[in-house]
């Protein structure tokens, strides 16, 4: 039906995945843009295409069976469903995959974990897209039928300028009809003008010529033709020219009118509410209307003239980058363009204004671009009152934090982060105890006062990456993204209740407050936004129930590791406070002749029931807690100390001590070590000190400074766990290293594993070519022996040797 595009048609997604979850949540949130179908794999989605025949097909790469490339090639194959849009998901970010996505006939790629907010925009762009190219195709038909209405001359010449076929039944044209007609030369009928650009175009192999002619037709009605002559190809030959003909003699005359109606444009243009500039075809402006002057700041007579980017200064309202005018697009591309999101116009007074619209190309009587024009208008107060209204909706009046909708938005953003990442979320819920009481007391104006004080104190607490939100009248929450570490929530909630408790002064008056909080964690109890907010308020009821100014989690089991956590904390303090701290010693030898000839000095912790604790189980909270500095320093001395004993007795016996990266960027440690290698007498080249890749990768600077500094001293490095970490192998050239401890993952597994064997021979190679002492760790069997002494590693240590032991028993081997 003619101008069918103007009928709307609900569009169609397809969305392919096998992961259910993610099927479900894409499907549920494009639900509103249209018919939604889900697939859980790729035969599946094949049949559902060819039948569906959707719009757009989100498809995920990685299905058993049938990848995503291949369900892409068998669906841009078929004819039912060549022209539907397929967009990748992945959760890869390889370029390799956006390379494969785009060849195998993708339009777009979508990165995992999916933001369904960036998501829902690309599709709805692309649908629109799709439905204008609809409505363009349809357009089009629609055009054809329109002309098939109107006189146009249609011919097809031969290469060899015979008439093949032509519309001219009625002898309206020529002289001759068209049956008459076919089988004659060009010459013969057409006039001399047209016969010429028609014969031109087939000897100069033009694709296309379009021109306007004088014309005689045999009724005397046309005066003037526009003749379209196009050139035909088959294989890179020309088989044939289409040529039309339009009878623009109307069009010819309507000029003369148009001239007339200029001056009446002109009073038009000034007198509407948007603001219009026009240019010439170099971008020069040829015209301003008065409400252009006022947002440019420029009149008429100063911008005439002038480049339209010295009087347009356009830029991206929030990032500031400059913009490209969109008339320069225009006249460059000979189309419509709409002026960028967010674009802000700067006057001539510096006033800043927020505008929109789009700018056009003029065209001449031949159809050239001759200028351009813009129309323009002032949205700054539509746009400011959009950006207050989205604030408004989404914040707290009172104290301007999140309120409960935005929270809960981002509750559910971090949980689908956290899900991807295999990380935890947690949401801490704080209710100021008696509030009403005193809010009743005081007066709601002070008790406002009093919340906004409770703000500003929570906002001092938290990271920037945190997210506090008031949700209620005197409840707070605070929600932590991407947790590590689950210890770090119970130093933030201790932190409120302290912190809280410290008196507030209103008009002199200190009113001294406590709060109850309640903390919700997924996924270990909370599965969704809504179970966390449930449940971190049932806990903070739980906290009000033990008595109030506490914290309480909905799990049980984490406040029992919370207590645990406190036990161990409790136990380095007072172990670090009673000089408790144990240093066990494990011999490095020299593989050759199996000789100690070091230790490495590590660190352990005996509980209440006189049972040894490792240091994975405390030396994170020690480092969490601050207290690694105590602990470093405690093992560091006691080390020294025995290594002197051993000298005195007779025995040069190194010893290596362990540095976390808290210890190695703390600005006073060098001093430290100095100062206990002076007290304990021991010379410097009997101290090691073994710093992790990580701690190294910290700060080039620093750690540059601080290796240059400890060198000094005639101490040695060493790099531990050597090939696990991230560090550029141009920087062990660059610090003072001196020892590569190869790590015991890879010695255990190099007689079973051959790419563990190829790491330990890359890294004995490496530190034999920079002159490096090698160290191989976790020597457990006598095949590690032999083969590390064939690969010429010097030292090692392991099971196979010795275990860790206290220093009572090492002194025994000495004997």
């Amino acid at each position: 039906m003619l101008f069918s595009h103007l009928n709307n048609r609900q569009s169609k997604i397809l969305v392919v995945d096998d992961e259910p979850t993610s099927l479900l949540v894409m499907t549920e949130a494009l639900g509103d843009l249209g018919e939604v179908i889900g697939c859980a794999s790729g035969v599946e989605a094949l049949g559902v295409a060819f039948s569906f025949r959707p719009d757009i097909i989100l498809l995920d790469i990685e299905m058993p069976n049938m990848n995503g490339f291949e369900v892409c090639k068998a669906i841009k194959q078929n004819p039912l469903t060549a022209l539907s849009i397929v967009i990748f998901v992945t959760s890869h970010n390889e370029q390799i995959f956006e390379y494969q996505s785009f060849e195998n006939g993708g339009v777009d790629l979508i990165h995992k974990p999916v933001d369904l907010n960036l998501c829902r925009l690309r599709i709805v762009n692309h649908l629109k897209m799709k439905q204008q190219e609809a409505q363009i195709n349809t357009a089009k038909d629609d055009v054809a039928a329109l002309i098939a209405q109107v006189p146009v001359f249609i011919s097809y010449w031969s290469v060899q300028e015979l008439n093949l076929f032509n519309n001219d039944m009625t002898c309206q044209w020529f002289a001759v009809s068209g049956n008459e007609m076919i089988g004659q030369r060009a010459k013969d009928i057409l006039p001399d003008d047209l016969y010429l650009a028609l014969h031109n175009c087939l000897e100069e192999q033009k694709p296309q010529e379009v021109l306007n002619v004088p014309f005689v037709d045999p009724s005397d009605n046309i005066e003037h033709v526009r003749a379209q002559i196009n050139l035909q190809f088959h294989e890179g030959q020309a088989v044939g020219v289409i040529l039309t003909l339009t009878d623009i003699t109307s069009i010819k005359r309507t000029k003369k009118l148009l001239a007339a109606e200029s001056e009446r444009l002109r009073v038009m243009l000034n007198s509407i509410g948007d603001a219009v500039i026009a240019t010439d075809n170099e971008a020069h402006i040829t015209f301003m209307n008065p409400i252009a002057e006022k947002l440019t700041g420029y009149s008429a007579q100063q911008a005439q003239a002038k480049h339209i980017d010295d009087v347009m200064k356009l830029t991206d309202a929030y990032s500031g980058q400059n913009l490209v005018n969109p008339i320069l697009l225009a006249l460059r591309e000979n189309r419509i363009v709409a002026m960028s999101l967010n674009t802000q116009l700067t006057a001539l007074d510096n006033r800043v204004y927020r505008v929109e619209d789009s700018a056009a190309p003029i065209r001449d009587d031949d159809g050239r671009v001759s200028g351009g024009i813009i129309v323009f208008h002032d949205v700054s107060e539509s746009v400011a009152m959009a950006v207050k209204m989205s604030h408004l909706a989404n914040h707290d009046l009172l104290t301007d934090l999140p309120n409960r909708v935005l929270l809960y938005d981002r509750v559910s953003h971090a949980c689908k982060v956290a899900k991807s990442k295999e990380q935890q979320v947690a949401l801490i819920l704080i209710d100021i105890d008696h509030f009403k009481y005193l809010n009743d007391t005081l007066g709601h104006q002070q008790g406002d006062l009093i919340i906004k004080l409770v703000a500003k104190r929570l906002e001092s607490l938290i990271d920037l990456n945190y997210t506090l939100a008031r949700i209620g009248g005197d409840e707070f929450a605070i929600l932590i993204p991407e947790i590590k570490l689950t210890s770090i929530i119970d130093v933030i909630a201790t932190d409120i209740i302290n912190t809280m408790s410290e008196p507030f002064k209103i008009d002199e008056q200190p009113y001294i407050l406590s709060v109850s909080v309640g903390i919700s964690i997924y996924p270990r109890e909370s599965v969704t936004a809504e179970d966390m907010m449930t449940h971190a308020d049932a806990a903070m009821y739980k906290a009000k129930e033990q008595g109030r100014n506490r914290f309480c989690y909905y799990s049980d089991d984490l406040e029992h590791q919370f207590k645990q956590r406190q036990s161990v904390e409790k136990l380095i303090r007072t172990s670090i406070e009673n000089d408790k701290i144990e240093v066990y010693y494990q011999p490095k030898v020299a593989l050759g002749s199996q000789k100690i000839v070091g230790v490495e000095a590590l660190v352990r912790l005996r509980d209440t029931n006189n049972q040894i604790i490792l240091p994975v189980e405390f030396i994170p909270l020690a480092e969490e807690t601050g207290l690694i500095n105590a602990l470093g320093e405690s093992v560091l001395k006691q080390s020294c100390y025995a290594a002197k004993e051993w000298l005195d007795k007779g025995f040069r016996i190194k010893v290596a001590v362990n540095i976390s990266a808290k210890q190695f960027t703390d600005k006073n440690f060098c001093n430290f070590v100095a100062q206990t290698l002076q007290m304990s007498g021991l010379p410097s080249e009997l101290l090691e000190l073994e710093v992790t890749e990580s701690a190294l990768m910290e700060d080039f600077e620093v750690t540059k400074s601080m290796l240059n500094d400890l060198a000094v001293l005639g101490l040695t490095i060493a790099i531990d766990d050597f090939g696990t970490g991230y560090s550029s192998l141009s920087y062990l050239k660059l610090f003072p290293v001196d020892v590569l401890k190869v790590d015991q993952s890879f010695v255990r597994d190099m007689m079973v594993d051959s790419q563990s064997m190829d790491i330990v021979k890359t890294i004995t190679s490496l530190a034999h070519s920079l002159s490096l002492l090698i160290v191989a760790e976790g020597v457990e069997e006598k095949q590690h022996l032999n083969k590390l002494i064939d690969l010429g590693c010097e030292l090692g240590q392991g099971y196979y040797f010795y275990k860790p032991m206290p220093k009572e028993e090492f002194d025994k081997l000495l004997v």
